[in-house]
């Protein structure tokens, strides 16, 4: 039996996830900004499971916590870093505050999580870290630059991450989703109010007036949550994942372009050292 920190619970991949971590026998710490959202969750095993409020761009929410999970449970072994929500807008049509806020969420707050159970798990060199990514950070699709940007930047970071902490026992594992059946395209999207006209056939097209994935996508997050388990539990947990078939089949169409775009460039690419 292992202890799992889990951001975000309350809906989507992070309550799925969490409903198999409790399902599995492990210990859960279920974390939402209104505890109230994931309390049921606690009712189901309240010898496991502990509801906590945790709003992860308030450090002192961080700090209790992670206080809180290992005084009930003796540590975390498991922090998954799922909390956060999806922006739209061209980039030109970006609110600055709101892009702000939005990689406070993602990326600093996942930081924040990571510093606070580091020390603990250092002592016992052992633990796991699974940072939850976006297909859309290797894709980039129009109208959701700044979402990928503050994902690619989680990415960035985990992999440094995991070079530093392979030696202490403890393992990083980026998780890309494809689209899943959650709210993440309807209540949990933001967009900016700014709306240009030169870009309603780009950016304009992923507006939630004009978007049909809600609803529609074909992912299973309970399928999800148990996967991201195998994963954990694995001999060898992988430093990144992909979740699903789009987004696999997303992933190798950018890979194959790329190497495409490489093989046309390589002579300028490889000319640019000093003569000798």
């Amino acid at each position: 039996m292992s202890t799992w920190l889990i951001t975000g619970c309350s809906t989507g991949l992070g309550r799925a996830l969490a409903e198999a971590v409790i399902q599995t026998g492990h210990n859960a710490v279920v974390t939402a900004r209104d505890v109230m959202k994931v309390a049921d969750l606690a009712d189901t095993a309240p010898h496991r499971v502990l509801a906590v409020a945790l709003d992860v761009t308030k450090p002192e929410q961080v700090t209790a916590a992670v206080q809180r999970a290992e005084e009930r449970f003796g540590g975390v072994d498991v922090l998954v870093n799922n909390a956060g929500y999806g922006y739209r807008a061209a980039v030109e049509e970006g609110d600055d505050a709101e892009v702000r806020t939005l990689f406070e969420t993602h990326f600093f707050g996942t930081v924040a999580m990571i510093k606070a159970v580091l020390p603990g798990m250092r002592a016992r060199r052992s633990g796991a870290i699974v940072n939850i990514s976006s297909i859309g950070a290797t894709v980039t699709p129009v109208a959701s630059g700044y979402y990928a940007a503050a994902k690619a930047a989680i990415e960035g970071i985990s992999g440094a991450l995991r070079g530093e902490l392979a030696p202490l026992g403890i393992s990083v594992t980026i998780v890309e989703p494809g689209a899943f059946r959650t709210d993440f395209a309807g209540r949990s999207l933001v967009e900016s109010a700014t709306m240009i006209d030169d870009y309603a056939d780009t950016a304009g097209k992923r507006r939630k007036k004009n978007d049909t994935m809600h609803g529609n996508q074909a992912g299973d997050p309970a399928k999800a949550g148990a996967a991201i388990i195998t994963a954990v539990e694995s001999s060898e947990p992988p430093a990144f994942l992909l979740l699903g078939p789009d987004a696999l089949a997303l992933y190798r169409y950018v890979a194959d372009g790329r190497a495409s775009e490489i093989a046309k460039w390589e002579q300028l690419t490889s000319g640019t050292n000093l003569d000798s």
